[in-house]
């Protein structure tokens, strides 16, 4: 039977593990591919359009939030970055399931755009100690530099009740398999199943 697809949205604080646990359910989830963003700033060597980002001009842009043409959109030192909304509406349409990797600003507009197709999961560090040190993997020994992200951290860990189900990560394949019961859960609501009701007639 035919469904409605799901928008999938995955946040977390910064070395919480979100990229990870996304990376490995589209590797092991077929009908789920990420959502490509649009963004202002320039393409990195090896970048593609239209996988990685739609590159776009600041005037291009500009144009897209004016006409309504994106989900949600923010913007981060100077460059603007974006949902377009018509690739995510046709992959919904088509039953084909959308993932975000986005933070809670992120996930209040998309849901605000989309609030019948998506389902949210918040992902934990089993400590702030434990978050601390995997963030000194990727700031080294300045110390300031871990500070300002332990709370940017604590400010994000701060909108957890915002979302429609939280995962603590303690083990990483524990975290990815509830994050996948959470897709699948979702894919299988009446409301996303348009055809149920004359399936369910025709069994007499």
């Amino acid at each position: 039977m035919t469904r409605r697809g799901v928008c999938l949205v995955i946040s977390a604080p910064s070395g919480a593990g979100k990229s990870t646990i996304t990376r490995a359910l589209l590797d092991n989830e077929p009908a789920l591919r990420l959502s490509v963003s649009a963004t202002t700033r320039a393409p990195r060597p090896g970048e593609v359009e239209g996988q990685h980002y739609f590159f776009r001009t600041q005037d291009h842009f500009a144009g897209m939030v004016a006409k309504g043409e994106l989900l949600e959109w923010a913007e981060v030192f100077g460059r603007r970055y974006g949902t377009p909304r018509a690739p995510v509406e046709q992959a919904l349409a088509a039953g084909q399931d959308v993932a975000f990797d986005i933070d809670w600003q992120g996930h209040r507009l998309l849901r605000a755009a989309l609030p019948a197709d998506v389902v949210s999961v918040f992902v934990l560090p089993p400590s702030l100690a434990a978050l601390e040190q995997r963030l000194r993997t990727r700031a080294g020994d300045d110390k300031s530099e871990i500070a300002r992200r332990m709370q940017a951290a604590r400010d994000e860990i701060s909108h957890w009740p915002e979302f429609d189900h939280a995962v603590v990560n303690d083990r990483l394949d524990d975290a990815i398999d509830a994050v996948r019961c959470v897709l699948h859960a979702a894919r299988c609501t009446i409301a996303r199943q348009p055809a149920l009701e004359k399936f369910v007639t025709s069994l007499g």
